[in-house]
């Protein structure tokens, strides 16, 4: 986009205050993601779960001179003000105005599956074809959307946009703002349906978007969406795909035979081309891909041609712990300007004070080489990277543009071989290359260990699953992320930054030392202690954690501390009070004797709180009732007496699915995170967030009889082939579920653990599995799940994941 400040204002009915005449070219509306602030706005955008006009002095301490907000702050100079009723709307009203503007061929992808893939490869396939832009990662709702289509410019030809939905009428409002040339319709499936009363009215609500369309491809396998899409529009032109017979567009052979090549039928021609990944959603995603092609003129080789080259979608950027303190993000997938940014949003998330940039070429027809580059350094310099790395003979001509120390090698291989990696050292690192360059040989080679056995933890799925807790609760109640015990297993700096990155409230941990090393780590969320050992509470003070008191003892003490370091402002603590868990608080017998200390000492109570014992039983509801209502009058006590309202918390994960009346002003979430709840209608939204995988070592066979493991505690009962899996009762599997007590998943089917857990091993009957060593194994989730595996170690998840030995290595995701 280009417009002036005035154009803005004027197209959008905004009224202006400040330079009329500035240039704005992107609108940024995250400010922890603000890539450059040259001739970028920032909005603040407000929903009904949050303002962001809590940021806007973020973005202006980044260096933003222009605000679209709905008030006026007159505490900032310098600063240009566009002032808006609504910014949800006033977004789309641009990104309206801005796309039917554009001469470009617009293509809108919905469905409830499939849309990103079948984006990303006709992306693939058209960019080196026609200047083509997209919507990045799943922009595709009420605001990404238009977020998207503000990217267009007039160089590109061709825009490629996701457009999703979650509940009715809300296709309505994205189908005003952009109407697609040519629309197509994915899988219908479950996805994003809970609020719909059947599929027909999902169905009616996609369709909605093709309004205005000229061309309409869509997924023809689903009865109701061809009778309804000839319903509602046989004047336009129709072309339905899939692997049923009666599709226009469809596989006319055995696909599941690997020894032939897949045979398509575009209406009357046939051509084949040969496929590795031969599953149902593949195939179809790929005909939907082959019908936009014939619409651009493409001919049957050149579309077997793009076909062949078409590479898996990456659908995430990978952040792993590399040698010597250093922090990997490989986003190694693709590479252009558009992508280049977004990786530079991923890594403002971080609070390394060092970066380190690897850059190959970048292939982008868009632009010439001499702007593209010129564009690319502009946007680098931006970042403040400590050392540069240069990869190919393109980009290494423009060395000179980056302001950063930079280092120019034709290949990769010449990069690795002149070591200058190895000098590398607490240093956040950004491997960001086109594929062709292989940057996946310099992960390897940074990385801190070579470990077949990994926790892979999605945090997209974790801030789902906050997310969707949060929809059970008033949108001013705050949230304390419990991450103590290493947040459960999953890695403590790792989840508590990326929960600040998306403003907790408040970070929970078991003990001191736990806070210290998270505020050693660049952690500013305040901290609650829960179990402040009375050695500890020098460094609680020096390092502002804040202790839970939970009995006069500890409040004396503690107050003793303060006095001794010489602390002069009331210092935060947090009042536990005995309810029925009866294991730490005051009993309510105490509550005079604690206030009259209170007063007296030199604190201020954060917030009082208790536990709830039975949450997630159904069957203990009058205890639990009766435990919130001993919370509410003691709580109630404590205020009055000293004159102002704390923060209450009592809810728990469980609590917030089955009591959300009783939120007070603050919940606790923990096992939620992960994707756990006792409350199965809460269950089936939540998304799994930790897997624990490995790979088959060995196989062998072994005839029947033969004993397996330690003590010949297991004898084949048949002639069988065994699997060794390097994963053992030292990284966190307990023995006991050894000899067919346990199963573990290979290629999504459960086989029986056999012979004594070893330390470092365990050993599988693969029986009829076609397995081979290499072969991915799922510990759990998926098959068996989290909570199928807990149970077969007779246990709760808690304790599975917090058992998982710190030798099993890491690894986070991000789509």
């Amino acid at each position: 986009m280009n417009y002036t400040t005035k154009e803005i204002a004027e197209i959008t009915q905004s009224q202006i205050i400040g330079d009329k005449n500035l240039q704005i070219h992107h609108i940024a509306f995250d400010s922890r993601n603000i890539y450059s602030t040259l001739k970028t706005a920032f909005i603040a955008i407000n929903t009904h779960k949050n303002s962001g006009e809590k940021y806007i002095s973020q973005a202006i301490e980044k260096g933003i001179k222009v605000i679209i907000s709905e008030n006026f702050y007159s505490e900032y100079d310098g600063i240009t003000w566009i002032i808006v009723e609504n910014s949800v709307k006033f977004l789309q009203d641009l990104a309206h105005y801005h796309i039917e503007n554009q001469p470009i061929k617009t293509i809108g992808i919905t469905g409830s599956n499939g849309k990103t893939i079948v984006k990303e490869w006709l992306y693939q396939c058209l960019w080196n074809e026609f200047p083509t832009v997209k919507s990045p990662k799943s922009f595709n709702s009420q605001i990404g959307l238009p977020i998207s289509l503000l990217q267009t410019s007039e160089k590109h030809q061709v825009g490629i946009f996701e457009v999703g939905i979650s509940k009715p009428q809300e296709m309505k409002t994205l189908e005003e703002i952009f109407s697609p040339k040519i629309g197509i319709l994915t899988h219908i499936g479950t996805a994003h349906s809970s609020n719909f009363e059947n599929e027909l009215q999902l169905i009616k609500e996609k369709l909605i978007l093709f309004k205005n369309s000229e061309i309409i491809i869509y997924n023809g396998d689903n009865e109701q969406v061809c009778k309804e899409i000839k319903t509602q529009y046989s004047d336009k032109k129709l072309i339905s795909f899939g692997l049923k017979a009666h599709n226009d567009v469809k596989i006319v052979c055995d696909y599941k035979d690997r020894n032939q090549e897949i045979l398509v039928q575009y209406f009357s021609e046939k051509f084949s081309f040969p496929a590795n990944q031969r599953d149902e959603a593949t195939l179809t995603n790929a005909l939907a891909v082959i019908c936009i092609l014939k619409e651009f003129g493409f001919t049957n080789e050149k579309i077997v041609e793009k076909i062949n080259n078409l590479k898996a979608v990456e659908m995430r950027l990978e952040s792993v712990n590399g040698v010597r303190n250093n922090l990997i993000i490989n986003d190694s997938f693709n590479l252009d300007l558009d992508s280049l940014i977004i990786a530079y949003q991923f890594i403002n998330q971080y609070n390394r004070e060092e970066k380190t940039l690897v850059l190959s070429d970048i292939f982008d027809v868009k632009n010439d080489d001499v702007s593209l580059y010129h564009k690319v350094a502009e946007i680098t310099n931006q970042q403040n990277f400590k050392q540069i790395f240069l990869v190919g003979n393109q980009i290494s001509r423009f060395q000179e543009k980056f302001n950063a120390k930079t280092y120019t090698f034709s290949t990769t291989r010449e990069l690795l071989e002149s070591q200058q990696l190895n000098s590398l050292e607490n240093q956040l690192i950004l491997l960001k290359g086109a594929r062709i360059f292989e940057f996946e040989k310099i992960k390897s080679h940074l990385e801190l260990q070579k470990h077949d056995t990994v926790l892979e933890i999605n945090l997209n799925a974790i801030l789902h699953n906050i997310n969707v807790h949060k929809s059970l609760l008033k949108p001013e109640t705050k949230m304390c992320a419990m991450v103590k015990a290493y947040s459960y297993g999953l890695g403590g700096y790792e989840i508590a930054e990326f929960l600040q990155h998306h403003h907790i409230d408040y970070l929970g941990v078991a003990y001191a030392d736990e806070g210290v090393d998270l505020r050693k780590n660049g952690i500013t969320t305040p901290i609650l202690v829960m179990n402040p050992e009375q050695g500890s509470y020098d460094v609680i003070i020096d390092y502002n954690l804040e202790p839970e008191i939970y009995s006069l003892r500890v409040l004396e003490l503690f107050a003793n501390q303060l006095q001794l370091k010489g602390i002069q402002q009331k210092y935060p603590i947090h009042i536990k009070v005995e309810t029925g868990m009866h294991r730490l608080g005051f009993k309510e017998h105490e509550i005079d004797e604690l206030v009259e200390n209170l007063k007296k000492y030199n604190v201020k109570v954060a917030s009082i709180f208790s536990h709830l014992s039975s949450a997630d039983a159904p069957e203990e509801d009058d205890y639990t009732m009766e435990q919130i209502h001993t919370f509410q009058r003691v709580s109630s006590k404590i205020s009055e007496a000293l004159g102002y309202q704390p923060i209450r918390h009592i809810l728990n994960t469980a609590g917030i699915t089955y009591y959300s009346d009783y939120q007070f002003e603050m919940v606790r979430i923990g096992i939620g995170m992960v994707g756990i709840s006792a409350n199965p209608k809460v269950k089936k939204q939540l998304q799994s967030a930790v897997t624990f995988k490995t790979v088959i070592s060995q196989i062998s066979e072994v005839k029947q009889g033969d004993s397996i493991g330690y003590n010949r505690k297991y004898k084949a009962e048949k002639d069988t082939r065994i699997a060794t899996i390097p994963v053992g009762y030292a990284d966190g599997i307990p023995r006991l579920i050894g000899n067919k007590k346990g199963f573990v998943g290979i290629q999504n089917q459960k086989v029986s653990i056999v012979g004594n857990i070893c330390m470092d091993m365990l050993m599988v009957d693969l029986q009829n599995i076609k397995a081979k060593e290499g072969d991915e194994v799922i510990i759990f989730n998926g098959n068996p799940t989290l909570e199928e595996f807990s149970g077969y170690c007779q246990t709760i998840p808690y304790e599975v994941l917090t058992s998982i030995s710190r030798r099993v290595k890491r690894i986070y995701i991000k789509d």
